[in-house]
């Protein structure tokens, strides 16, 4: 590709990691909110993370940063930027708020998502070939989005917590809502559905409206019904593919 042409894809390429590091921005200014005793707003915050998270990868595929930045590694930026927003911060958000409870059992109870959320990111088949995250993807942002919305006792918040970290070594492949391919539109339709629910929830609270609650559930559950789906139908090609060998 000709020099004069090359510059601006360049450009582009290193607006694209720029917009994917400014979620350790938001992060910083979440660590703020929690300081301050802001809880509300570190969860907007949470929600400004995810919105960049869900956008940066269509981002570099469309402008091909692989292609014309190929020394730098956007995907370990990412990694880095998700275990911060999606798994450090929101630890933190429930410790200071109090959802986890008090003294040494509420420490170890934020570390254990911690550790697991660690060996998940480090996993070499984190992402599947078709585009499924295998092992629960580290969404602890969203679990404590429900706790603080929700307003859930910390034994109750102990239990959400300790099974998510055993479901990050369950084999289940989990829907990546941008790039899984299997009803893709609808699951993007309704995973902007579900920010918005996220959003109004917040103005809402204290007393979210239940008709959003359920909607905002609602996205949840089709998450997981298909989740597990796609998860069976892997199994079945696996099985078939080895009855054929």
């Amino acid at each position: 590709m000709a020099p004069a042409r090359q510059a601006p894809l360049t450009v582009a390429s290193w607006l694209v990691h720029a917009y994917t590091a400014s979620g350790v921005v938001l992060a910083f200014l979440t660590v703020i909110a929690v300081m301050e005793g802001d809880t509300v707003r570190g969860l907007w915050l949470f929600l400004a993370a995810m919105v960049v998270d869900g956008t940066d990868g269509m981002l570099a595929r469309w402008v091909q940063v692989k292609r014309h930045v190929p020394w730098f590694d956007g995907a370990l930026l990412d990694n880095i930027v998700d275990y911060i927003t999606y798994a450090f911060m929101p630890m933190v958000l429930l410790w200071s708020a109090g959802y986890l409870g008090e003294g040494t059992s509420a420490t170890v109870l934020a570390v254990v998502p911690l550790l697991a959320s660690a060996y998940q990111f480090c996993r070499v088949d984190a992402k599947t070939d078709d585009h499924l995250f295998l092992g629960f993807p580290s969404y602890w942002n969203i679990a404590a989005f429900y706790v603080v919305v929700l307003d859930l006792q910390p034994a109750t918040v102990a239990a959400v917590l300790l099974v998510c970290a055993v479901l990050v070594f369950v084999p289940i492949g989990y829907v990546y809502p941008s790039r899984t391919t299997t009803l893709q539109v609808p699951t993007l339709a309704l995973t902007c559905l579900w920010l918005a629910s996220y959003a109004v929830l917040l103005v809402q609270l204290p007393d979210p409206s239940p008709v959003w609650l359920t909607i905002s559930v609602a996205y949840v559950v089709y998450y997981v019904a298909l989740s597990l789906y796609l998860t069976a139908r892997r199994s079945r090609s696996t099985a078939a593919a080895a009855a054929a060998d």
